[in-house]
Order: structure tokens, then sequence, then C-alpha cells
């Protein structure tokens, strides 16, 4: 069954999305100083592209930085990516059949906005089940 939500995913808005993140990856490349962001714009288009089956838990061992640099993010990338799922999203639930894709879009909202101090794990590991990557 996952295999069919990630399929009808990617094609409805998942391709698009994560086209978005990697764009938005690129683009913090170019500065040496925004290289971590870069990476987790990657990470996060990676989990865009095939998100049933996987979930994001928060990493243990972040701290204020990534609180710091999560602010630089929705300045600099994050409000965007955030009005994309929103517009996906809704667009989405216009249709019967896109209510869960826009349901699964407005979830990704939180992490378009912070995705520093987050990891993706598989949903049947340990990290996702005690909540906490390690």
């Amino acid at each position: 069954m996952r295999l069919v939500l990630n399929v009808l995913w990617l094609v409805l808005s998942g391709f698009w999305m994560a086209l978005g993140y990697v764009l938005a990856g690129l683009v913090l490349l170019l500065p040496i100083v925004t290289i971590p962001f870069s990476l987790a714009a990657f990470r996060i288009a990676g989990f865009c592209l095939w998100p049933f089956g996987r979930t994001l838990v928060p990493h243990r061992g972040s701290g204020a930085l990534a609180g710091i640099g999560n602010v630089i993010w929705i300045v600099f990338a994050g409000w965007w990516l955030a009005l994309g799922h929103l517009l996906t999203g809704a667009a989405l639930c216009l249709t019967v059949v896109g209510i869960p894709f826009g349901i699964a879009n407005f979830k990704l909202i939180p992490v378009s906005l912070v995705p520093l101090g987050s990891r993706v794990v598989p949903l049947g590991s340990p990290e996702a089940q005690a909540g906490v990557a390690v």
C-alpha cells in the first residue's frame, strides 16, 4: 500500500515540491556559510519525494545553533516552501481523491519551516518508536 501511495504522491505533488527543495538547496550551496542549510534542503527533498513509510523525529544532539539556523532558514527559504505546500495541499483538497495527499502536504509545512534538528527515519525503526533520533 505504501508503494501505491508513494507513486501517487510522486505524480500529484511530490516531484514538484521536491524540485523546490532541490532548487533551494542549490541556491544555498553558493555561499559557503549556508552549506548546512542546503544539506537540510536535500534531505527534506528526498523525504518529500517518498514520504510514506518514513517519519521525522527530533534529533537529540541539536541545540541552540539549530534554533538559530531555523530562523535563518525561515527567512531565506522556509516561508516560500511552506507556501508551496499550503497551495498544493489546498489544490489537492479540491478533489476527493486528492484529500489524503493534501493533508500530507499540510503535515509537511512544519518541516519546511524548521528542518534543522530533525531526521528522517523509517517508521519501524527504534528512533521512530521512541520519537527521538540519537
